[in-house]
């Protein structure tokens, strides 16, 4: 706010400081031209030598002086004289000598008007420069009371959401330039306190089932050790009762089995909380959108981007999430490509849409392979990336929301993602 306020005090002082540069410069010009009137009398002067001279001036040459009139020295009459002395209404005069030798003849009245374009230039540049000076400091304080003044006060929300704090209530601003604003930091407030409760319970939630399924564990554990013990102390001396035990540590074995399962399966769910909105979109804008991003960033990477003709057909589903599973594809194929070729082909199968994004580099093995979509994984070609393993079981998740599907192939030069859309009929 100080340094605003030190703008509007520069402003100030800019602007009467080019004022009073202004002015000057046309005072000076005004004192330069405002006597300019002498110089065409003494012109004219230096034309007249007598009397009958004054008929011979053309006047139209001269821009100050407007009527030369002459008064002889042998004229008496007093009414004559006075008014030629009171000269004429809304002009001013000068009035001197028309020598003969070393005698005067007469006199010669010069009646002039003064230049004042000056002077209309002066008020009104002085005028406009106000004006537009005024225009500006009401512009600075409008902006200083409507948007500088309420996002200062509102500047610390920000910073109390990031330090966790949901809890304030945000308070309304007059200013009706901040009202999306503030209601937008409101959803996130409330997306955010939604967001945390929820992971609270999820924790919860996941810490009551594990020591639940640890403790489960607990019995079918000890059994086996007891059962190895046994068979360790030759207690069961013929082979029907070891076939016997054999099968009892194998029961307990699968159940063991099964409750780590739901361990994992525990772990996994609800990793993400992620909505898709379904409405309808035609693919071709989506491809488009895809081409219009890619295609250059390609062209940086020096990488090879083709793209096969797609119709524009409907679909239901989220465009904009449709969108986030090919940046996923487009990135996983960035970081784990080798950069030369990336393709897009476009093909139907089952009264569905297939697109298939491929690019070369190494493939991953077999025992990768059907891992690809599960939460947290990362294969060994993922050395040195950045990255959290959730890319494609994320574009699953938004696939299965969207009533469709992705799966991946294995090729000798590459990789190939399938995005499969089912067709609106």
């Amino acid at each position: 706010m100080k340094k605003y306020n030190a703008m509007i005090g520069a402003s100030v002082l800019f602007y009467g400081l080019l004022a009073l540069l202004l002015g000057v410069l046309l005072l000076h010009r005004q004192r330069e031209q405002g006597q300019f009137y002498k110089v065409e009398i003494n012109r004219i002067l230096a034309e007249i030598e007598s009397p009958e001279d004054i008929e011979t001036i053309d006047l139209a040459l001269y821009g100050n002086v407007r009527a030369v009139s002459y008064l002889s020295a042998a004229e008496q009459e007093r009414g004559v004289v006075e008014a030629f002395y009171q000269g004429e209404n809304g002009r001013k005069s000068m009035i001197y000598p028309l020598f003969t030798g070393k005698n005067v003849e007469g006199w010669l009245r010069f009646d002039y008007e003064e230049n004042t374009s000056v002077s209309r230039t002066f008020f009104l540049a002085e005028g406009a420069l106000l004006l537009s000076g005024l225009f500006l400091l009401t512009v600075l304080f409008y902006l200083r009371g409507q948007l500088i003044k309420p996002f200062h006060r509102m500047q610390a929300m920000t910073y109390e959401l990031s330090k966790g704090n949901l809890q304030g209530e945000i308070k309304e601003e007059k200013s009706r330039y901040f009202g999306r604003f503030l209601w937008g930091i409101g959803e996130l407030r409330d997306a955010l306190y939604v967001s945390r409760k929820r992971e609270l319970e999820l924790q919860k939630e996941k810490k009551l089932l594990l020591l639940s399924l640890s403790h489960d564990i607990k019995t079918p554990l000890n059994m086996i050790k007891l059962y190895g013990k046994a068979l360790e102390d030759g207690i069961y001396a013929t082979d029907a009762k070891r076939q016997k035990v054999y099968r009892q540590i194998g029961e307990k074995a699968d159940q063991i089995e099964n409750y780590v399962g739901e361990i994992l399966k525990a772990s996994r769910e609800d990793i993400l909380h992620i909505e898709v909105e379904q409405g309808e979109f035609y693919i071709k804008d989506v491809m488009e959108r895809v081409e219009r991003v890619y295609r250059e960033k390609c062209e940086l990477r020096k990488c090879s981007f083709t793209m096969g003709k797609v119709a524009n057909r409907l679909f239901r589903g989220d465009e904009n999430r449709l969108f986030e599973v090919f940046e996923n594809i487009f990135e996983n194929a960035f970081k784990y490509g080798d950069g030369r070729r990336i393709e897009l082909t476009f093909y139907e199968e089952e009264y569905c849409q297939l697109i298939r994004v491929f690019n070369t580099g190494e493939p991953v093995t077999e025992k990768e392979f059907v891992h690809l979509f599960d939460s947290f994984f990362r294969g060994e070609n993922t050395r040195g990336q950045q990255g959290n393993g959730l890319g494609l079981y994320i574009c699953r998740e938004i696939m299965n929301r969207m009533g469709g599907e992705i799966f991946a192939e294995r090729e000798e030069d590459g990789m190939a993602f399938v995005v499969v859309l089912p067709c609106v009929i």
